[in-house]
């Protein structure tokens, strides 16, 4: 019903979305003077405003631009080299790149975005890498016959990765794959395994929700598990591949994340609502595509979620040594030669100070010259990984890290 009941909703406003997108057209239309007169210019923006915030959105595109380096244009080519039926494995690679130039796996949230809200990490990071980035499915489109995705398959995906890949090879962890990817670095290294990552950087991740905790935790932590099974779980609708396939919505995590800030997203629509009235297009499209990106959104699976929940936020059981992949512990003291980079963004209200640390010290046999501690400064959880603040400021420090720590050897 829940799902119904929105799909209902969507349409009903899609059909609005588009009426407001024709009425701002017409105001537009040079040939028509009501558009210049009196109201005109702020009835046009209000309804663009409008006709944005409720426009039909799928998965956005990367659209990497080219990179300018040495007063010279390399273009970056795209391609998906492994595809898998909850996710793909997408390189990113520019012309002009060294033979040696380091290999990055960026590891994507399963979140409610798509890859593409790491666009500004692939971007910046394909300047001096070569670049390959988990690019997650949407499970309403999944159909229900190739099984379940919980975390011990998103584990298994990564070492799949990692082992496609090669040794020698480096990861990035943005927000909540922290805790997989270190337990997938934890499991690789008690195997031996050659593939295991040369340095593993982990950004803003949920390592150790008991520290600091943000509203995001206390949500989490004050309803049962119970709760989330029979509120925020749905059933994908016939209209959808995923048909009948248990899901956690897009569109919830979507309206969660608005209610935390929801202020400030009422003021961003403003702000761009007064850029178009007078005329400074420039600043309302950087408004617009922030939030293109910001409210296309996706379903994870039910038990992925919902295990996410148990684990991650309510159990801590990865700091407590309780984390199990396939029936079997999990074991930090395994990393004994894969450096470690934890980064912190000083005003981060999804992963609160010291969560992302917490990793450092659960590596307990791993020498101190392959650990690191980042705080950046007046970054919020958004900003540790796109914008001016993540090019110029935290981009490099990894950069340093993986070239000071090449590989496992």
């Amino acid at each position: 019903m829940l799902y119904s009941a929105y799909e209902m909703q969507r349409a009903l406003l899609g059909t609005a979305s588009n009426w407001a997108s024709v009425g701002a057209r017409l105001l537009d239309n040079p040939a028509l003077p009501m558009g210049y007169m009196g109201m005109g210019p702020a009835m046009a923006s209000a309804l663009k405003v409008f006709a944005h915030l409720y426009e039909e959105r799928g998965k956005p595109d990367f659209d990497i631009q080219p990179v300018e380096k040495d007063g010279e244009t390399h273009y970056v080519s795209e391609s998906v080299v492994m595809e898998k039926p909850f996710g793909n494995l997408r390189r990113f690679t520019r012309d002009g790149l060294p033979e040696d130039a380091p290999k990055l796996l960026i590891v994507a949230p399963m979140s409610g975005h798509y890859a593409t809200l790491l666009r500004g990490t692939v971007q910046r990071m394909v300047e001096n890498q070569q670049v390959w980035i988990t690019d997650w499915a949407d499970a309403r489109l999944v159909p229900v016959s190739e099984g379940q995705f919980d975390l011990d398959d998103y584990i298994d995906y990564l070492i799949e990765f990692l082992q496609f890949l090669g040794p020698d090879t480096h990861v990035l962890a943005v927000c909540q794959p922290s805790v997989p990817a270190f337990a997938a670095t934890a499991i690789m290294a008690e195997a031996e395994d050659e593939c295991r990552p040369a340095s593993l950087t982990m950004m803003g991740g949920p390592i150790d929700t008991r520290a600091s905790p943000t509203s995001v935790n206390d949500l989490a932590m004050d309803k049962p598990l119970s709760w989330f099974e029979n509120n925020v779980i749905a059933t994908v609708p016939l209209n959808y591949a995923g048909a009948g396939r248990r899901v956690y919505p897009g569109f919830l995590q979507l309206a969660g994340f608005l209610s935390m800030n929801l202020s400030d997203h009422m003021m961003s629509h403003y702000e761009m609502f007064k850029h178009m009235t007078v005329g400074d297009q420039d600043s309302a499209d950087r408004t617009k595509g922030f939030y293109d990106e910001y409210l296309s959104v996706c379903d994870m699976t039910a038990e992925f979620y919902l295990q996410t929940i148990e684990h991650v936020f309510q159990e801590h059981s990865l700091p407590k040594g309780e984390f199990v992949h396939r029936g079997k512990a999990i074991n930090p003291d395994a990393i004994r030669d894969t450096a470690l980079l934890a980064i912190e963004g000083e005003h981060d209200d999804i992963s609160g100070i010291g969560q992302t640390r917490a990793a450092l010290d659960l590596a307990q046999h791993l020498p101190a010259a392959k650990k690191k501690y980042h705080m950046a400064p007046d970054v919020g959880h958004y900003g540790i990984f796109n914008g001016s603040k993540w090019r110029g400021r935290i981009a490099p420090v990894v950069e340093e890290w993986m070239r000071k720590n090449p590989s496992v050897s």
